[in-house]
């Protein structure tokens, strides 16, 4: 069986059958599934029926189980992300989700709406943006995996033989890869992030690629899911791999990125920066050296740069990190401990230097993949920098970065491509293509976990760290705080229906919907929107009375969160711009 799958499809839909026809030439298998017994067969086109409703698709995402019965997901536009050594890289951009049920009427009306809830729950997730794919290559491998691959594996089917970790509808497409026979229908869909760029230096064309495997396993939203699970799998865990391709010439640069694998948590609670709370009972060991374990054998030896605060509420997790490492003793894991906001405060970000000349030495020791134009293996990457702070978004996705331009300046020059002596820093349309790609990775990443773009991308864009890059970062912070008190719960619920980490029961005697709600959570919200629209109209407001108008908002908004809620203190943010507007107000005060 050939490892690519059919790229276009046709479905036609009668009321007892999907008929999904494969269009690619010379094919002749329509995949058939019974809308009545959920049987799935293979069969000819001669048996599609005239009558049949027909609609082009670009590929299956999968099925799944509601309270109305069975859905069939299926991918209805996509756009061309670039093309992989000859083979095209799309991103799909809308989906359609179809009944097998011809009728809802055998529900009742709290079942139906739970059926819209769930629904809706799966859109939201289709609808978060980073959803890649393609049917003739596997994106879930790195080229050093793959280059050492057996003629076995790569006959093997896309779904066979890709890394389960990064295949994102592996639940959905569960019926059909129990069917080998079927497997050119389903197709192995990666979220994350991929961008490719035809670059020249020196007169010298060559391509340079960026992709991000967001891992499914542990997967979920900011707050929700910390730390790692029994498995040893660490929450937001992203694989991402720099590619160049010259002359015939493949080489790439791997790194991770993920969770403190420690038993922890910091469940939201209405606090700008909940407390990190360790679990005192669990055994730590045993989660850390499965996640380890596992790292090693994928990747190699393990350099961890932990790049979280050493005092105030993450230091306990900074000590037991390392803590943690010294007692595994292990020859193939290093630990570096480098505080990014102490070290960079006051906007000092060329302090970030420090770091990148400490690990200098290690870095040349894991080297990177190179293969030349005649396929052979020249160099190997023997292992990875594995990076985190607290949510492994924006201060890992600035030293990773840093990390990857040092690596690739490493292999221009053995390709040829740079000259002794130059740097990328100096190639200005280069680094711009390249600041603005990894500040992109960063947004996409930080919106699939945290719900918002990226914080510091000003950095990672321009080189420095700017007041419109503070103030951006202010407001982010604040759409964060709002999204991970109120609407992450949703979203966790949706990844973990999504990935089939809960399964709908239609016999269930009581909805699992229907869960009363604290008010306080409910009237929070509404009150935050309506000081900061306060607070907005004040700004545009001319006259001395500006600052006296600002802090009666905030200070009514607080004085009612205090006594009624029982919240202690406003966000951060929200303090700090009070802050502000009492050092200008003086007199009210």
């Amino acid at each position: 069986m050939a490892a690519t799958t059919y790229e276009r499809l046709k479905l036609h839909i009668t009321p007892e059958k999907f008929y999904v026809e494969a269009c690619d030439d010379g094919a002749d298998d329509v995949l058939v599934i019974d809308r009545v017994s959920t049987e799935v067969t293979l069969s000819v086109k001669k048996d599609i029926p005239p009558s049949a409703v027909t609609r082009p698709i670009f590929g299956i995402l999968g099925t799944i189980h509601l309270v109305a019965g069975n859905y069939l997901i299926v991918i209805t536009k996509k756009t061309k992300i670039g093309e992989f050594f000859n083979h095209v890289i799309w991103k799909a951009t809308d989906f359609d989700i179809l009944s097998y049920k011809k009728t809802m009427l055998h529900l009742t009306d709290i079942q139906l709406q739970d059926n819209k809830t769930f629904l809706a729950m799966i859109n939201h997730v289709l609808n978060v943006d980073g959803f890649y794919f393609s049917t003739t290559y596997d994106l879930t491998h790195t080229l050093q995996r793959l280059s050492n691959t057996s003629p076995e594996f790569q006959e093997m089917s896309l779904l066979e033989r890709a890394d389960q970790r990064f295949v994102w509808n592996g639940h959905l497409l569960r019926e059909l890869s129990a069917q080998p026979e079927v497997h050119r229908f389903a197709l192995p869909v990666l979220h994350g992030f991929i961008t490719m760029r035809s670059c020249s230096i020196n007169g010298k064309p060559f391509d340079w690629i960026l992709i991000s495997r967001r891992s499914c396993f542990r997967a979920g939203v900011r707050y929700y899911v910390r730390g790692i699970d029994s498995e040893g799998h660490a929450a937001n865990f992203v694989e991402t791999e720099q590619i160049v391709h010259y002359n015939g010439s493949r080489a790439s640069f791997v790194q991770t990125r993920g969770s403190i694998p420690l038993f922890w948590s910091q469940r939201p609670n209405l606090k700008y920066k909940p407390l990190p709370l360790i679990n005192k009972v669990a055994n730590h060991m045993d989660g850390f050296q499965r996640h380890f374990d596992s790292q090693v054998i994928i990747y190699g030896k393990q350099v961890i740069i932990n790049l979280v605060n050493q005092k105030g509420s993450e230091k306990p997790l900074e000590q037991a990190f390392a803590t943690m490492v010294s007692s595994l003793a292990s020859g193939m894991i290093r630990y570096v401990a480098f505080d990014f906001h102490k070290e960079c405060k006051n906007m000092r970000w060329d302090r970030l230097s420090i770091l990148m000349d400490q690990v200098a030495d290690m870095q040349d020791e894991l080297s990177y993949f190179l293969v030349d134009s005649a396929g052979v293996v020249v160099a190997s990457q023997e292992g990875v920098f594995r990076s985190n702070c607290m949510d492994c978004l924006d201060r890992t996705n600035v030293i990773q970065s840093l990390l990857a331009r040092r690596s690739l300046q490493a292999q221009l020059q053995r390709l040829g491509v740079l000259h002794v002596g130059q740097k990328l820093e100096e190639q200005h349309d280069f680094e711009k293509i390249y600041k603005n790609a990894w500040a992109d990775n960063a947004n996409a990443c930080a919106k699939q976990y945290a719900g918002t773009g990226a914080l510091k991308t000003d950095f990672t864009r321009t080189g420095k760290r700017t007041q419109l890059g503070l103030v951006m970062d202010g407001w982010n912070s604040l759409i964060r705080y709002y999204k991970n008190n109120f609407s992450d719960g949703f979203r966790q619920d949706s990844i973990d229906l999504f990935l089939g980490n809960y399964s709908v029961d239609e016999l269930e005697s009581h909805s699992p919907l229907s869960v009363p709600r604290d008010l306080k959570f409910l009237a929070l919200p509404i009150i935050m929107v309506v000081a900061f629209s306060m607070c907005i109209i004040c700004l545009l407001m001319a006259g001395e009375s500006l600052s006296f108008h600002i802090l009666c908002s905030f200070l009514r908004t607080r004085a009612f969160l205090v006594q009624h809620l029982e919240i202690g203190s406003l966000p951060s943010p929200w303090c700090s711009l009070l802050d502000s507007v009492s050092r200008v107000s003086g007199p009210y005060m």
